[in-house]
C-alpha cells in the first residue's frame, strides 16, 4: 500500500522533470517529509486549460487532495479511505473505473514509507497472544535518486451545498495506484533487514518509468485493455530501502531528519 510518503522537490524542479507547461505559483506547497492522507499534494496531469478556446491538453502541475472522492458520491467523507487503488481491479471498481479511463495523473515523490509486516507477528496478533509490536519503518526510493513517479487517478466532486462561485464548491482529489511488491532483490538493501520490497510489505505504489509518462497522462487513451498494459510493474532492481526513525509514525513529525538513514532497525522494532 501507500499510506505515507515524502515530497520535497520544488515546483520549478518538477516543471523541468515532467515538462510542465502550466502551474500556478499560488498553489506552491512547502516541502513535506511526512505526507499523509487528506493532505494537499502535487499531481502532474494533461488536461485542457479551464475556459481556454483550445481543447488541446496542457501538461499541468496541480494541487490536489489525497483521498479520492468519486464524482457521484453524496458526501466527501469516504475520501480518506480511498487513498489507494489496486492495479489489479482499478478498471472495474465503481469508485475508480471512470477516472482510470480518462483522468490519470502522476503523483511525484522522493520515495515512500512502509512499515515492516512479518507473518509470524501477524499470526500472534490475530490469536491475541502478543501485543502489537513497534514496527520498523523503511524509506523506499529509486536507487539513482530520481523522482519516484507514482501512478495515480484524479476526480472532481461538486459540493452542492455551496454556490457555484464559492472557492470550495469543487474538490479535486486523487488516489495512488498500488501493485504487488517486488520479490526480486533490492538494488541497495540494508545489511540487517529486508532484501526485497515484499519482505517489508506485500504491496507497493506503482512506479512509472519515464518512458510511460506520456502514455499514462494522455487523456485520449481510453481503451481499458490498452490502459491496463501500462499497469505492468517497472523493471526489477531500481529501488533501494533503508530503515528510518520511528518518529515518522507520528504524522505531526515533519522535516528532512525523517529521511535520515539508520545503521539498523531501532531497538524494540521488527527486523
Amino acid at each position: 500500500m501507500c499510506g505515507r510518503y515524502a515530497a520535497s522537490r520544488r515546483p520549478e524542479d518538477l516543471a523541468g522533470i515532467f515538462e510542465i507547461e502550466k502551474w500556478e505559483p499560488e498553489e506552491t506547497l512547502a516541502p513535506d517529509y511526512n505526507v499523509a492522507p487528506t493532505k494537499e499534494v502535487y499531481a502532474v496531469l494533461d488536461r485542457p486549460l479551464k475556459d481556454a478556446d483550445d481543447p488541446k491538453p496542457v501538461r499541468q502541475l496541480r494541487k490536489l487532495k489525497w483521498g479520492l472522492v468519486p464524482s457521484w458520491s453524496k458526501t466527501p467523507e469516504g475520501g480518506a479511505r480511498m487513498i489507494n487503488a489496486r492495479a489489479e481491479t482499478v478498471h472495474e471498481k465503481p469508485s475508480y473505473k471512470r477516472a482510470f479511463s480518462s483522468r490519470r495523473c502522476i503523483i511525484p515523490a522522493d520515495g515512500y514509507y512502509e512499515w515492516v509486516t512479518a507473518a509470524a507477528e501477524r499470526e500472534l496478533e490475530v490469536e491475541g497472544k502478543k501485543k502489537r509490536p513497534r514496527k520498523q519503518p523503511y524509506f523506499v526510493l529509486p536507487a539513482d535518486g530520481s523522482v519516484f513517479a507514482m501512478a495515480g487517478l484524479y476526480e472532481f466532486w461538486r459540493d452542492k451545498t455551496l454556490p457555484d462561485d464559492h472557492p470550495q464548491s469543487w474538490w479535486v482529489t486523487c488516489s495512488v495506484i498500488t501493485t504487488e511488491a517486488e520479490t526480486s532483490p533490492l538494488a541497495v538493501a540494508p545489511a540487517d533487514g529486508p532484501h526485497a520490497l515484499a519482505d517489508i510489505h506485500p504491496r507497493m505504489p506503482l512506479m512509472l518509468t519515464p518512458d510511460r509518462w506520456d502514455s499514462w497522462l494522455d487523456p485520449s487513451r481510453t481503451d481499458v485493455e490498452d490502459l491496463r498494459s501500462l499497469l505492468a510493474p517497472p523493471p526489477p532492481g531500481l529501488m533501494r530501502a533503508y530503515p528510518v526513525s520511528t518518529a515518522v509514525s507520528n504524522v505531526r513529525n515533519n522535516g528532512p531528519e525523517l529521511l535520515k538513514e539508520l545503521e539498523g532497525p531501532e531497538e524494540g522494532t521488527l527486523f
